[in-house]
């Protein structure tokens, strides 16, 4: 690539030189991702990817899309770059393990002002370290520069990932029934939704250093620190609950929060009765309630609350699911309500 460079593009505002230099730079996090089943390397027009069905008696594959959301306002303001990545890959992956998958690959999109390859390499880190925790191969990706577009600093950035499930094997809440019992997987925070409300409660856009101080209910942490925790990816400890347990549904606690997302894999004319008390709540979520004199029926329709994900299982086989959890990664885990004869959500 010694030859190629264009001072009209650059005068333009786009340097295809700090496209090369982004792409040497990402290399050694992308190689971290790689197994046996990818082909060839970066620099191709798409990312190859062997699929091996063995094991599948019919495979049927799955793909999801999300992106970060605001939650890249608090990183860009912290100047901190190397963990936004692991939320986008857990955006995409925590919602097709929802139907049983497990995912295979990544590929990554950042639309920036302006093509800093330092920065870009660190964003990518991000990324791979979260394929690392979901076990799938980044493939691919995009760095687009955009000048005049959006400000040179700021960027967006946005997965998308595919898995596989056996048909049979698909998630399905026929046999869902009162009396089933449903576990709550803890958050780290507030993951990847609701941040354009964080910011407002918080006057984060007027008042930028806010994210520096350290309110007392953080427990020594700034309150950029503790927002930035990366989202939480569930893939492993879910897909070794699904080996054993025969699990009736499973809700990605994201933008809408309980109200809107447990309900998602109820069966028709069953409700999830959870009993708030029950909910374990990080002293985060109470900041924000009293800070933004939020009602308790806003907080719970918006933020995880301290729950990002949700299985639903057999009574009898309860304890058999946490004690999976507990041994791979989720040692939280905690049963969180019952299903009951009715519609959507009870909060109790």
């Amino acid at each position: 690539m010694e030859k190629s460079y264009s001072e009209s593009y650059a005068a333009a505002g786009v340097d295809i030189t700090a496209g090369y230099r982004s792409v040497e730079l990402m290399k050694q996090y992308v190689a971290r991702t790689m197994n046996e089943h990818c082909i060839g390397g970066l620099g191709g027009f798409g990312g190859l990817f062997e699929l091996d069905c063995t094991g599948y008696k019919h495979p049927v594959l799955i793909s999801g899309t999300d992106g970060v959301g605001t939650k890249l306002k608090v990183a860009m303001i912290m100047d901190k770059h190397d963990t936004i990545g692991i939320d986008c890959v857990a955006m995409c992956v925590n919602d097709v393990i929802c139907a049983g998958a497990k995912p295979l690959v990544f590929l990554d999109y950042i639309a920036c002002g302006r093509n800093v390859p330092e920065k870009i390499a660190n964003i990518v880190k991000g990324v791979a370290e979260g394929c690392v925790q979901a076990d799938c191969a980044l493939v691919g990706g995009e760095t687009a520069e955009h000048p005049g577009m959006m400000p040179e600093d700021e960027y967006d950035l946005a997965g998308f990932t595919v898995g596989v499930v056996d048909k049979e094997k698909i998630l399905s809440n026929e046999t869902m029934a009162a009396g089933d019992v449903i576990l709550a997987l803890p958050s780290t925070g507030v993951h990847s939704n609701g941040f354009s409300l964080v910011r407002k409660v918080f006057n984060i856009d007027a008042d930028p250093d806010v994210l520096f101080s350290t309110p007392a209910e953080l427990g020594g942490k700034t309150l950029g620190e503790t927002l930035l925790a990366p989202t939480k990816i569930y893939v492993k400890p879910v897909l070794k609950v699904l080996e054993e347990v025969q699990v009736k549904g499973i809700s990605h606690i994201t933008g809408g929060g309980f109200y809107e997302n447990i309900p998602r894999s109820l069966k028709k004319g069953c409700c999830a009765r959870i009993n708030k008390a029950d909910v374990r709540t990080p002293a985060l979520f109470h900041l924000m309630q009293k800070v933004g004199g939020i009602s308790e029926h806003d907080m719970f329709n918006t933020f995880n609350m301290g729950v990002g994900m949700v299985l639903t299982v057999p009574a009898e086989q309860a304890d058999k699911a946490l004690e999976i959890l507990h041994a791979n990664g989720e040692p939280e885990a905690y049963r969180l309500g019952v299903i009951a004869e009715g519609e959507g959500v009870e909060l109790c």
